[in-house]
């Protein structure tokens, strides 16, 4: 059995249906899905995401990141995307091996190995993919294997996750990485403005309100946050508002007015024009459909 099949062996083993399980390791979560599945716009946390079998694509704006079997994501910032299982039956599941990333862990690991890396490069996208080699795809698969010995996950799961962010320090995405910790790096600059909408979204801004937060100009700003992010700082304020306000009225039964109204709109038809631009269709219609088939629609 190649390490793939491994790897994809062991998460079928522990996720019974279809979801998003989170495991006793911490950070660590086993996906199954067992058919395609509708564009699912989602705010997607950092995170490493190994597929083990199916395929998946990830819309960042007007950009597309396909990965399948040997390849892995690799996600920076808290970013809204469209996420979309593409590949997936009852007999050959989608089945993904995602770990959040521990920040602290990163950046002590960082200081450590300063000679893996060369100069700043240009900013970096908040988002990668690149190739699964080997000895990354043993250290997932041992961290998997854990999940059937839970008295040894205390102390070896730490070990192993460290092991995985070292090798994600020498693959393909090092330089994101590395960029997302820098202090003054371009993308951590970036990461600054982006913690500051999120934690202000609901309120309306200025640019230069931003920017100050950011420690960068106006002008700066536009630049490396588009570059980043594919998207203008206010797009990303007005997918986090739509985003939340789909949640409010689908976890909360809330009306889509006051919905609308918390998250900061103030307009009920501008909202609903937004909405329906966004999600496919107007706020009424667009939850009965999560609601009749959730599944169709599951966060992957």
């Amino acid at each position: 059995m190649d390490k793939i099949a491994k790897l994809a062996e062991l998460i079928a083993q522990n996720t019974e249906g279809d979801g998003v399980l989170e495991t006793a390791i911490p950070r660590l979560s086993v996906i199954r899905i067992s058919k395609p599945t509708e564009p699912l716009h989602a705010i997607h946390q950092p995170s490493v995401c190994i597929i083990a079998q199916g395929a998946k694509q990830v819309m960042l704006a007007d950009q597309i990141f396909r990965y399948s079997p040997g390849r892995y994501l690799v996600v920076s910032a808290d970013m809204p995307v469209t996420g979309q299982v593409i590949e997936a039956s009852e007999d050959k599941p989608y089945l993904c091996f995602r770990l959040d990333l521990d920040m602290k862990l990163l950046s002590d690991m960082l200081v450590e190995m300063p000679h893996a890396f060369g100069p700043s490069a240009s900013p970096c996208k908040c988002v990668g993919v690149c190739e699964t080699t080997q000895e990354f795809l043993d250290a997932a698969i041992r961290m998997a294997q854990l999940l059937d010995r839970p008295d040894e996950i205390a102390f070896l799961a730490p070990l192993i996750e460290r092991e995985l962010m070292f090798r994600m320090l020498r693959g393909g995405q090092a330089e994101m990485i590395r960029q997302m910790l820098a202090p003054e790096s371009r993308l951590q600059q970036v990461n600054r403005a982006i913690a500051w909408i999120r934690q202000n979204f609901t309120a309306p801004f200025s640019i230069e309100q931003v920017a100050t937060e950011a420690r960068m100009s106006t002008s700066s700003l536009h630049q490396h946050f588009r570059e980043v992010t594919a998207m203008s700082p206010l797009q990303y304020q007005k997918q986090l508002r739509l985003q939340e306000a789909r949640r409010l009225i689908l976890g909360n039964a809330m009306d889509a007015a006051t919905a609308a109204h918390s998250v900061g709109y103030d307009s009920p038809s501008q909202f609903s024009r937004e909405y329906r631009r966004l999600f496919g269709a107007p706020p009424i219609k667009d939850i009965a459909r999560l609601r009749s088939e959730p599944a169709h629609y599951a966060q992957a």
